[in-house]
């Protein structure tokens, strides 16, 4: 990580971005605000370390801009949303968001979560510097060192958090692994009440693995405890 991160904060609220760049500099972070969603596709990615970036804005929502900076790069990016239901949430962790926060948000949790965030990208830059283990279950073959996993020798396409979460329930086979457990491993943050991050991400893995195996379902849920990888027979 970075000693002092490149974050970009995307809000046409310029009022909040104001508010967060004068905390989140104080931190260490090195900030630099887009009140114009329609800028944020003309970034250079490699000079940004994260993104935060809200969902409600006109001209361009923040989903339209997630889908478009994920279709060429990787960049950790944590949504922010004012509405009260999950949708918008789920829909842009489907997308390949790392994270989201609830509007209004606390500059002492966003700073957090950035660091969380940040965390898990340098783990996967340093995982990719190391000799390759493999895991192999059902088909599937888990890279660790390059972070890829596949079946068959098809690419199964996931992004960073959902790598994490099949590792992790593949490396612990036979067991209950506690949503607990898999959201400080996976987010690198403690689980909140009512967040469902980790369902979704588990969910999504769940999604791509149906393509190869049709209705087995290796992942199953202990409901109130968190979710096993069955073992081989």
């Amino acid at each position: 990580m970075n000693e002092n991160p490149n974050i970009v904060l995307v809000d046409d609220d310029a009022e909040l971005t104001e508010l967060l760049e004068e905390f989140l500099v104080g931190e260490g972070f090195n900030i630099q605000v887009i009140n114009d969603p329609e800028q944020a596709l003309e970034l250079n990615l490699e000079r940004v370390d994260a993104l935060v970036l809200d969902i409600m804005m006109p001209k361009l929502s923040g989903l339209d801009v997630l889908q478009s900076l994920r279709s060429h790069s990787d960049t950790p990016i944590i949504m922010l949303t004012g509405r009260g239901d999950d949708i918008d949430r789920i829909i842009g962790l489907e997308m390949g968001a790392d994270d989201y926060m609830g509007k209004p948000c606390n500059p002492r949790e966003l700073s957090a979560r950035l660091r969380a965030v940040l965390r898990r990208a340098q783990m996967t830059a340093d995982s990719s510097q190391q000799n390759a283990e493999t895991l192999q279950l059902h088909g599937i073959e888990v890279n660790r060192g390059q972070r890829d996993a596949r079946f068959e020798g098809e690419s199964l396409g996931l992004t960073s958090a959902e790598f994490s979460v099949l590792e992790l329930l593949m490396r612990s086979s036979g067991e209950i692994v506690s949503k607990e457990t898999l959201t400080e491993k996976v987010l690198q943050r403690p689980l909140m009440p009512y967040d469902r991050s980790i369902d979704v991400h588990v969910s999504r893995v769940r999604q791509k693995l149906s393509k190869y195996l049709g209705d087995q379902d290796i992942i199953k849920t202990a409901r109130g405890r968190g979710y096993m990888m069955i073992q081989e027979d």
